[in-house]
C-alpha cells in the first residue's frame, strides 16, 4: 500500500513539474530553450536526466490500476520506461545533436502556443490520481 500512495505522489508531482514547465514555456521562453539545449552536454546531464525521467515513469505505472485512466498511465510509463532505455544506449553526442536540431526548428512562439496544453497536461495528472 505504501507503494502505491508513493506513486501516487509521484504522479502529483510530475503534474506539478507539467504546470510548472508550461508556465515557464510561456513566460521564460528563451530560458526553456536554453534548459532544452543543454541536453546530453554533460555525462551527468544526460544520465541524470535520462534516470529521473524513470521515476514519474514508474509512478505512472504503478499507480495505473488504481486511475480511471489505467491504460493510458500504463502506455506513457512503458513508453517514457523505453524511451529512456533506449537514450541510455545512445551516445551524448547524438541525444544532444538532436535535441539542438529540433528546439531550434521550433520558434519561440510555438512554446508560448503550447504551454496551455503542457499544463492541462499537468492538471489532467493530478485529477487522475
Amino acid at each position: 500500500m505504501e507503494m502505491i500512495i508513493a506513486a501516487k505522489w509521484v504522479v502529483i508531482l510530475f503534474g506539478i513539474f507539467f504546470i510548472v514547465v508550461g508556465i515557464l514555456m510561456f513566460t521564460s521562453t528563451q530560458k526553456i530553450i536554453l534548459i532544452i539545449k543543454k541536453a546530453g552536454t554533460t555525462n551527468w546531464i544526460n544520465y541524470s536526466e535520462i534516470t529521473i525521467r524513470m521515476i514519474p515513469a514508474a509512478g505512472l505505472i504503478i499507480y495505473s490500476n488504481h486511475s480511471s485512466f489505467s491504460l493510458l498511465f500504463k502506455i506513457m510509463g512503458w513508453f517514457m520506461i523505453a524511451t529512456s532505455l533506449v537514450l541510455f544506449f545512445v551516445s551524448k553526442e547524438k541525444h544532444h545533436k538532436f535535441a539542438n536540431k529540433y528546439v531550434g526548428l521550433i520558434k519561440p512562439v510555438y512554446f508560448k502556443i503550447l504551454a496551455p496544453i503542457t499544463i492541462l497536461i499537468g492538471c489532467f495528472f493530478i485529477y487522475a490520481v
